[in-house]
């Protein structure tokens, strides 16, 4: 029996993503995917990707209506970019940890204590969050954006502390303070975890996203000449991207949220890619599924709001970031 449970299944998906797809046309929607959600949901997206490049492209399609799957503030940023569209979330309980670490609150009292410094914001936060913002980044471009910025002005870097520490050794800027807030999925990727896997792993390549815990790790098995240099790369989920699509590699070893090897394994087939930590998996990102989303399609369900005056000066920061660079196509 277990094969025809397997085809009912299969036809039921198959069906399920078939509906999805009208609706969306019938409601001249664009389904948007964030690269850590399930399966099921990226391979029915029209397109899938980072939060901003995903936002930025928003701003950018022909459809009246974004359904984005992935969690409240990426939402929050298609609507500050593209606030003539309707944006909606198809789980509003899908928050985000990293996010959750800062209140616009914390920015104004940090601000505070640091008169005339520039506050840098990674993308991960909240709309509020961004409009406390000088400049937005991504993990991608953060080092140019802190490049941009007078060497000596103060900068305030948030919320990531992982990310911030990454951005300071690249840049080598003393005048960083950064937050010590973290995503508690990429935290859990630690630095002996790494190295146990990599000791295991003598010939795999390893990707290690700047937010994770063992970034550091990373680096100092290359810096003691522990792994060769090209085999460790610190990458932007984009950087993973076009680091898969062209190596040769027979394992690569992902240090980021588990979701992200459904879109390596499509960019390369013939190499093998694992986690370094099979338990990375954020349960925002997997919050919504095919029958969510279409509830979402069908109802209009939950429709995501920013009130003007916070998304004018949240859309400055991001512009200013924008303006320094393109971010790539997976900019976290």
């Amino acid at each position: 029996m277990a094969p025809v449970t397997a085809t009912a299944d299969s036809t039921t998906r198959q069906e399920r993503a078939q509906e999805i797809r009208r609706l969306a046309e019938e409601h001249n929607a664009v389904i948007l995917a964030h690269n850590y959600q399930r399966p099921e949901i990226q391979d029915v997206a029209h397109h899938t990707g980072d939060s901003l490049a995903l936002s930025r492209l928003a701003a950018r399609v022909e459809a009246e209506t974004i359904v984005f799957c992935g969690v409240h503030f990426m939402a929050e940023t298609a609507k500050i970019l593209a606030p003539q569209k309707k944006v909606l979330l198809p789980d509003p309980n899908a928050g985000c940890s990293l996010a959750g670490t800062i209140t616009a609150e914390d920015v104004r009292v940090w601000k505070a204590e640091h008169p005339g410094a520039a506050v840098v914001a990674y993308v991960n936060t909240t709309a509020a969050v961004k409009a406390e913002t000088d400049i937005c980044c991504t993990s991608s471009n953060a080092a140019d954006v802190i490049r941009s910025i007078p060497e000596d002005q103060e900068i305030l870097f948030l919320p990531d502390q992982f990310l911030g520490a990454h951005v300071k050794r690249v840049t080598g800027r003393e005048n960083i303070h950064v937050w010590m807030g973290e995503c508690h999925v990429h935290a859990g990727i630690d630095g002996h975890t790494l190295r146990e896997r990599v000791a295991s792993e003598p010939d795999a390549e390893v990707y290690v996203h700047p937010e994770c815990g063992c970034a550091t790790s990373a680096l100092y098995l290359v810096g003691s000449g522990a792994v060769p240099e090209d085999r460790v790369k610190v990458l932007s989920t984009g950087g993973m991207l076009d680091a898969a699509a062209k190596t040769d590699a027979e394992k690569v070893l992902i240090a980021t949220e588990t979701g992200m090897l459904h879109q390596l394994r499509n960019a390369n087939d013939t190499t093998r890619f694992e986690a370094v930590n099979s338990r990375a998996e954020c349960h925002y990102m997997k919050m919504i599924d095919s029958e969510k989303l279409l509830d979402s399609l069908r109802h209009g369900t939950t429709e995501i709001t920013v009130d003007s005056t916070t998304s004018e000066r949240a859309r400055r920061s991001v512009e200013r970031m924008v303006a320094i660079g393109r971010p790539s196509r997976g900019g976290e």
